[in-house]
């Protein structure tokens, strides 16, 4: 059993964590799709600012969603 123990330990530290989804970078794509990655950045970005805001005012995790649909909505309104 011990060996099995040591294995897993090894097989979990040698694992990647997982990571958010980078920001798109419109100047790394072919220039068809340039126009689509920009709106997708603009979008991931606006996306992390509610993620801040949510941040900054401590919402619950069962709150967050609603929070975070709330927040899109409204900038999406300024624009």
């Amino acid at each position: 059993m011990k060996p099995f123990i040591v294995i897993a330990a090894i097989a979990l530290l040698a694992s990647a964590p997982a990571r958010s989804q980078a920001l798109v970078d419109p100047n790394k794509v072919a220039p068809e799709y340039r126009e689509a990655a920009e709106k997708r950045r603009a979008e991931q970005l606006r996306q992390r600012e509610c993620a801040l805001k949510a941040d900054l005012e401590k919402v619950l995790p069962r709150d967050r969603t609603a929070f975070l649909n709330q927040c899109l909505d409204t900038m999406a309104a300024k624009q």
